[in-house]
Protein backbone atom coordinates (compact mmCIF):
# COMPACT_ATOMS: atom_id res chain seq x y z
CA UNK A 1 0.00 0.00 0.00
CA UNK A 2 1.46 3.38 -0.68
CA UNK A 3 -0.26 5.06 2.28
CA UNK A 4 -1.53 3.57 5.71
CA UNK A 5 -4.05 4.83 7.79
CA UNK A 6 -1.28 6.71 10.23
CA UNK A 7 -1.49 8.80 6.29
CA UNK A 8 -5.24 9.38 6.60
CA UNK A 9 -5.10 10.70 10.07
CA UNK A 10 -1.98 12.87 9.79
CA UNK A 11 -4.03 14.29 6.30
CA UNK A 12 -6.69 14.74 8.29
CA UNK A 13 -4.78 17.28 11.19
CA UNK A 14 -3.34 18.66 8.00
CA UNK A 15 -6.40 20.06 5.88
CA UNK A 16 -8.80 21.00 9.12
CA UNK A 17 -8.54 24.57 8.33
CA UNK A 18 -9.39 24.51 4.37
CA UNK A 19 -12.08 21.27 4.72
CA UNK A 20 -15.76 20.75 5.83
CA UNK A 21 -16.08 17.63 8.21
CA UNK A 22 -19.36 16.79 6.05
CA UNK A 23 -22.89 16.04 7.40
CA UNK A 24 -24.24 12.45 7.36
CA UNK A 25 -27.61 12.14 7.46
CA UNK A 26 -30.70 9.65 7.23
CA UNK A 27 -31.75 9.29 3.42
CA UNK A 28 -35.59 8.13 5.09
CA UNK A 29 -37.22 7.43 1.70
CA UNK A 30 -34.51 5.47 0.12
CA UNK A 31 -34.10 3.94 3.62
CA UNK A 32 -37.89 2.44 3.00
CA UNK A 33 -37.49 1.80 -0.51
CA UNK A 34 -34.34 -0.41 0.13
CA UNK A 35 -35.65 -2.18 3.74
CA UNK A 36 -31.85 -0.84 5.29
CA UNK A 37 -30.82 2.12 7.10
CA UNK A 38 -29.45 4.34 4.32
CA UNK A 39 -27.09 7.86 5.14
CA UNK A 40 -25.84 10.38 3.06
CA UNK A 41 -22.08 11.70 3.33
CA UNK A 42 -22.63 15.10 2.18
CA UNK A 43 -19.55 15.82 0.39
CA UNK A 44 -21.44 18.80 -1.33
CA UNK A 45 -21.64 20.60 1.20
CA UNK A 46 -17.25 21.34 0.90
CA UNK A 47 -16.84 24.89 0.06
CA UNK A 48 -15.17 23.98 -3.53
CA UNK A 49 -18.16 21.71 -4.29
CA UNK A 50 -16.94 18.29 -4.21
CA UNK A 51 -15.13 15.76 -2.02
CA UNK A 52 -12.00 16.64 -4.14
CA UNK A 53 -11.30 19.47 -1.74
CA UNK A 54 -9.50 16.92 0.81
CA UNK A 55 -6.89 15.38 -1.54
CA UNK A 56 -5.90 18.71 -3.21
CA UNK A 57 -5.57 20.36 0.31
CA UNK A 58 -3.29 17.41 1.53
CA UNK A 59 -1.37 17.21 -1.23
CA UNK A 60 -0.81 21.24 -1.46
CA UNK A 61 -0.25 21.76 2.11
CA UNK A 62 2.46 18.86 2.21
CA UNK A 63 4.28 21.06 0.04
CA UNK A 64 7.44 23.15 1.23
CA UNK A 65 6.81 26.81 0.19
CA UNK A 66 9.63 26.95 -2.19
CA UNK A 67 7.51 24.10 -4.48
CA UNK A 68 4.48 26.41 -4.23
CA UNK A 69 6.32 29.54 -5.46
CA UNK A 70 5.96 28.60 -9.31
CA UNK A 71 2.51 27.39 -9.25
CA UNK A 72 0.50 24.14 -9.29
CA UNK A 73 -1.39 21.90 -12.06
CA UNK A 74 -3.12 19.37 -12.21
CA UNK A 75 -5.72 17.41 -15.00
CA UNK A 76 -9.16 17.54 -14.44
CA UNK A 77 -12.69 16.14 -15.23
CA UNK A 78 -14.08 19.48 -12.98
CA UNK A 79 -13.79 19.34 -9.52
CA UNK A 80 -10.78 18.33 -8.93
CA UNK A 81 -9.26 21.35 -10.88
CA UNK A 82 -11.86 23.42 -9.14
CA UNK A 83 -10.76 21.93 -5.48
CA UNK A 84 -6.76 22.28 -6.33
CA UNK A 85 -7.32 26.00 -7.57
CA UNK A 86 -9.06 26.78 -4.65
CA UNK A 87 -6.88 25.60 -2.26
CA UNK A 88 -3.68 27.02 -4.25
CA UNK A 89 -5.43 30.56 -3.74
CA UNK A 90 -5.81 29.54 0.04
CA UNK A 91 -2.03 28.75 -0.18
CA UNK A 92 -0.87 31.80 -1.81
CA UNK A 93 -0.06 30.61 -5.23
CA UNK A 94 -1.78 30.03 -8.71
CA UNK A 95 -3.34 27.09 -10.36
CA UNK A 96 -2.78 25.86 -13.63
CA UNK A 97 -5.88 23.11 -14.28
CA UNK A 98 -5.16 20.82 -17.93
CA UNK A 99 -8.92 19.61 -19.34
CA UNK A 100 -10.08 17.91 -22.04
CA UNK A 101 -12.72 19.28 -24.48
CA UNK A 102 -15.49 16.65 -22.70
CA UNK A 103 -15.67 18.89 -19.67
CA UNK A 104 -18.72 20.47 -19.37
CA UNK A 105 -19.41 24.25 -19.64
CA UNK A 106 -20.57 24.77 -16.07
CA UNK A 107 -17.97 22.66 -14.49
CA UNK A 108 -15.30 25.59 -16.76
CA UNK A 109 -17.29 28.37 -15.52
CA UNK A 110 -16.28 27.42 -11.96
CA UNK A 111 -12.70 26.61 -12.60
CA UNK A 112 -12.99 30.46 -14.22
CA UNK A 113 -14.45 31.48 -10.74
CA UNK A 114 -11.42 30.14 -8.82
CA UNK A 115 -9.69 31.99 -11.08
CA UNK A 116 -7.61 28.82 -12.30
CA UNK A 117 -5.80 29.48 -15.92
CA UNK A 118 -7.73 26.83 -18.02
CA UNK A 119 -5.68 24.68 -20.76
CA UNK A 120 -8.07 22.93 -22.65
CA UNK A 121 -6.19 19.45 -23.96
CA UNK A 122 -7.19 16.77 -26.53
CA UNK A 123 -10.89 14.95 -26.09
CA UNK A 124 -10.17 12.40 -23.15
CA UNK A 125 -8.20 13.00 -19.71
CA UNK A 126 -5.67 10.55 -20.79
CA UNK A 127 -4.43 13.68 -23.07
CA UNK A 128 -4.87 15.97 -20.58
CA UNK A 129 -2.75 14.18 -17.88
CA UNK A 130 -0.12 13.69 -20.29
CA UNK A 131 -0.07 17.95 -21.08
CA UNK A 132 -0.47 18.43 -17.23
CA UNK A 133 2.61 16.56 -16.99
CA UNK A 134 4.73 18.10 -19.53
CA UNK A 135 3.66 21.39 -18.55
CA UNK A 136 4.95 20.97 -14.89
CA UNK A 137 8.24 19.91 -16.06
CA UNK A 138 8.28 23.05 -18.22
CA UNK A 139 7.10 25.28 -15.71
CA UNK A 140 8.67 23.71 -12.66
CA UNK A 141 5.13 23.51 -11.28
CA UNK A 142 3.81 21.21 -8.75
CA UNK A 143 1.61 18.76 -10.30
CA UNK A 144 -0.96 17.76 -7.84
CA UNK A 145 -2.29 14.28 -9.50
CA UNK A 146 -5.93 13.11 -8.98
CA UNK A 147 -5.00 9.41 -9.19
CA UNK A 148 -1.36 8.52 -8.86
CA UNK A 149 -0.64 11.31 -5.42
CA UNK A 150 -0.41 9.06 -2.45
CA UNK A 151 -1.34 12.45 -0.64
CA UNK A 152 -4.49 13.23 -2.52
CA UNK A 153 -5.52 9.15 -1.59
CA UNK A 154 -5.10 9.88 1.93
CA UNK A 155 -6.40 13.57 1.80
CA UNK A 156 -9.60 11.41 0.64
CA UNK A 157 -9.30 8.82 3.10
CA UNK A 158 -10.17 11.43 5.58
CA UNK A 159 -14.61 10.95 4.51
CA UNK A 160 -14.02 7.09 6.02
CA UNK A 161 -12.76 7.97 9.02
CA UNK A 162 -15.53 10.69 9.54
CA UNK A 163 -18.03 7.60 8.25
CA UNK A 164 -16.57 5.23 11.21
CA UNK A 165 -17.07 7.79 13.82
CA UNK A 166 -20.56 9.00 13.01
CA UNK A 167 -21.81 5.66 11.97
CA UNK A 168 -19.56 2.74 13.66
CA UNK A 169 -22.04 0.16 12.69
CA UNK A 170 -21.62 0.39 9.16
CA UNK A 171 -22.04 -2.77 6.64
CA UNK A 172 -21.76 -1.13 3.41
CA UNK A 173 -20.72 1.99 1.67
CA UNK A 174 -21.25 2.55 -2.24
CA UNK A 175 -18.86 5.38 -3.43
CA UNK A 176 -18.28 6.62 -7.30
CA UNK A 177 -15.35 5.36 -8.57
CA UNK A 178 -13.30 6.62 -11.30
CA UNK A 179 -9.41 6.95 -10.90
CA UNK A 180 -10.17 5.04 -8.00
CA UNK A 181 -8.22 7.68 -5.44
CA UNK A 182 -11.95 8.51 -3.51
CA UNK A 183 -12.39 4.42 -2.91
CA UNK A 184 -8.88 3.49 -2.42
CA UNK A 185 -8.49 5.67 0.00
CA UNK A 186 -11.93 5.25 2.19
CA UNK A 187 -11.55 1.63 1.79
CA UNK A 188 -8.25 1.74 3.59
CA UNK A 189 -9.39 3.84 6.16
CA UNK A 190 -12.28 1.96 6.98
CA UNK A 191 -11.15 -1.49 6.22
CA UNK A 192 -8.07 -0.30 9.04
CA UNK A 193 -10.41 -0.59 11.92
CA UNK A 194 -13.41 -2.59 10.44
CA UNK A 195 -12.12 -5.24 8.40
CA UNK A 196 -16.05 -6.98 7.22
CA UNK A 197 -17.52 -3.23 6.34
CA UNK A 198 -17.99 -3.95 2.37
CA UNK A 199 -16.60 -0.97 0.35
CA UNK A 200 -18.78 -1.23 -3.18
CA UNK A 201 -17.47 1.23 -6.01
CA UNK A 202 -20.33 2.87 -8.95
CA UNK A 203 -19.74 3.47 -12.41
CA UNK A 204 -21.34 4.30 -14.99
CA UNK A 205 -22.05 1.07 -18.01
CA UNK A 206 -20.06 2.94 -21.02
CA UNK A 207 -16.49 3.93 -19.99
CA UNK A 208 -15.98 2.81 -16.39
CA UNK A 209 -12.22 2.47 -16.61
CA UNK A 210 -11.47 1.04 -13.60
CA UNK A 211 -14.15 -1.84 -13.90
CA UNK A 212 -12.59 -2.66 -17.40
CA UNK A 213 -9.08 -2.76 -16.13
CA UNK A 214 -9.97 -5.00 -13.35
CA UNK A 215 -11.77 -7.38 -15.85
CA UNK A 216 -8.65 -6.96 -18.04
CA UNK A 217 -5.92 -7.33 -14.63
CA UNK A 218 -3.98 -4.83 -15.92
CA UNK A 219 -4.91 -0.91 -16.26
CA UNK A 220 -6.43 -0.35 -20.03
CA UNK A 221 -7.66 2.46 -22.21
CA UNK A 222 -11.44 3.11 -22.62
CA UNK A 223 -12.89 5.37 -24.71
CA UNK A 224 -14.83 8.37 -22.74
CA UNK A 225 -18.11 9.04 -24.08
CA UNK A 226 -20.66 11.36 -22.99
CA UNK A 227 -22.28 10.74 -19.73
CA UNK A 228 -24.65 12.33 -17.25
CA UNK A 229 -21.84 10.94 -14.51
CA UNK A 230 -19.15 13.01 -16.33
CA UNK A 231 -16.95 13.26 -13.22
CA UNK A 232 -16.79 9.56 -14.00
CA UNK A 233 -15.34 9.61 -17.54
CA UNK A 234 -11.39 9.16 -18.12
CA UNK A 235 -9.12 6.40 -18.02
CA UNK A 236 -6.64 5.05 -14.93
CA UNK A 237 -3.69 5.66 -16.26
CA UNK A 238 -1.74 3.12 -17.94
CA UNK A 239 1.46 4.07 -15.09
CA UNK A 240 -0.93 3.82 -12.66
CA UNK A 241 0.91 3.34 -9.79
CA UNK A 242 -1.26 3.28 -6.99
CA UNK A 243 -4.80 2.78 -7.07
CA UNK A 244 -5.91 -0.31 -9.43
CA UNK A 245 -3.49 -2.41 -7.02
CA UNK A 246 -5.51 -0.34 -4.00
CA UNK A 247 -9.08 -1.29 -5.56
CA UNK A 248 -8.09 -4.84 -6.35
CA UNK A 249 -6.90 -5.31 -2.81
CA UNK A 250 -9.54 -3.82 -0.84
CA UNK A 251 -12.64 -2.87 -2.78
CA UNK A 252 -15.44 -5.50 -2.82
CA UNK A 253 -16.83 -5.08 -5.96
CA UNK A 254 -17.72 -2.36 -8.74
CA UNK A 255 -21.45 -1.92 -9.42
CA UNK A 256 -22.41 -0.61 -13.22
CA UNK A 257 -25.36 1.46 -13.54
CA UNK A 258 -27.31 3.10 -16.75
CA UNK A 259 -27.46 6.24 -18.13
CA UNK A 260 -31.48 6.06 -17.25
CA UNK A 261 -30.83 4.79 -13.70
CA UNK A 262 -28.09 7.58 -12.58
CA UNK A 263 -31.04 10.39 -14.30
CA UNK A 264 -33.66 8.47 -12.47
CA UNK A 265 -31.35 8.73 -9.24
CA UNK A 266 -30.51 12.54 -9.73
CA UNK A 267 -34.44 12.94 -10.27
CA UNK A 268 -35.09 10.96 -6.86
CA UNK A 269 -32.64 12.72 -5.00
CA UNK A 270 -34.03 16.26 -6.21
CA UNK A 271 -37.40 15.50 -5.37
CA UNK A 272 -37.47 13.13 -2.60
CA UNK A 273 -34.34 13.41 -0.45
CA UNK A 274 -34.30 16.93 -1.17
CA UNK A 275 -30.49 16.84 -2.40
CA UNK A 276 -29.00 18.60 -5.74
CA UNK A 277 -26.71 16.15 -7.09
CA UNK A 278 -24.63 15.78 -10.35
CA UNK A 279 -24.93 12.42 -11.84
CA UNK A 280 -21.29 11.29 -10.61
CA UNK A 281 -22.89 11.87 -7.10
CA UNK A 282 -25.73 10.24 -7.29
CA UNK A 283 -24.56 6.81 -8.57
CA UNK A 284 -24.80 5.40 -5.22
CA UNK A 285 -28.44 5.80 -5.20
CA UNK A 286 -28.43 4.29 -8.52
CA UNK A 287 -27.52 1.41 -7.01
CA UNK A 288 -29.47 1.24 -4.01
CA UNK A 289 -32.69 1.76 -6.17
CA UNK A 290 -31.98 -0.98 -8.01
CA UNK A 291 -32.52 -3.27 -5.08
CA UNK A 292 -29.23 -5.33 -5.00
CA UNK A 293 -26.68 -3.04 -3.11
CA UNK A 294 -27.11 -3.51 0.20
CA UNK A 295 -29.23 -6.31 2.34
CA UNK A 296 -32.34 -5.81 4.22
CA UNK A 297 -31.59 -4.65 7.43
CA UNK A 298 -27.93 -3.23 6.71
CA UNK A 299 -26.90 0.14 7.84
CA UNK A 300 -25.43 1.51 4.72
CA UNK A 301 -24.22 4.97 3.33
CA UNK A 302 -23.37 6.58 0.13
CA UNK A 303 -21.36 9.64 -0.54
CA UNK A 304 -22.80 12.47 -2.35
CA UNK A 305 -19.69 13.66 -3.90
CA UNK A 306 -20.70 16.74 -5.75
CA UNK A 307 -23.45 19.25 -6.94
CA UNK A 308 -21.94 20.87 -10.35
CA UNK A 309 -24.81 20.18 -11.95
CA UNK A 310 -26.29 22.77 -13.95
CA UNK A 311 -30.04 23.60 -12.15
CA UNK A 312 -31.95 23.57 -15.39
CA UNK A 313 -30.46 20.51 -16.75
CA UNK A 314 -31.17 18.95 -13.31
CA UNK A 315 -35.10 20.26 -13.31
CA UNK A 316 -35.59 18.87 -16.74
CA UNK A 317 -34.58 15.25 -15.85
CA UNK A 318 -36.52 15.63 -13.16
CA UNK A 319 -39.65 16.98 -14.94
CA UNK A 320 -39.08 14.08 -17.30
CA UNK A 321 -39.04 11.21 -15.18
CA UNK A 322 -42.09 12.55 -12.92
CA UNK A 323 -44.44 10.02 -14.16
CA UNK A 324 -42.04 7.60 -12.82
CA UNK A 325 -41.09 8.93 -9.44
CA UNK A 326 -45.20 9.06 -8.87
CA UNK A 327 -44.83 5.00 -9.55
CA UNK A 328 -42.70 4.71 -6.39
CA UNK A 329 -44.32 2.91 -3.73
CA UNK A 330 -42.93 3.96 -0.36
CA UNK A 331 -45.07 2.60 2.25
CA UNK A 332 -45.86 -1.55 0.81
CA UNK A 333 -42.31 -2.71 1.86
CA UNK A 334 -40.23 -0.73 -0.18
CA UNK A 335 -40.85 -1.63 -3.67
CA UNK A 336 -40.72 -0.18 -6.99
CA UNK A 337 -43.63 -0.32 -9.25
Amino acid sequence: MPITARDVYAARRRIAPLVVRTPLVPALVLSRLCGAQVYCKLETVQRSGSFKARGAANAILSAPPERLAAGVITYSTGNHGRAVASVARAAGTRASVCVSRMVPQTKLAALRDEQAEIVIAGDSQDEAAGTALRLALERGLLLVDPINDPRVIAGHGTIGLELLEDLPELDTVLVPVSGGALVSGIALALKSAHPRCRVLGVSMERGAAMHASLRAGHPVLVEEVESLADSLQGGILLDNRHTFAMVRELVDGIVLVSEEEIARAMAFALERERLVLEGAAAVGIAALLRGDAVRPGETAAFVATGAAVDVRRLADIARARREWLDSLDTTSGGELS
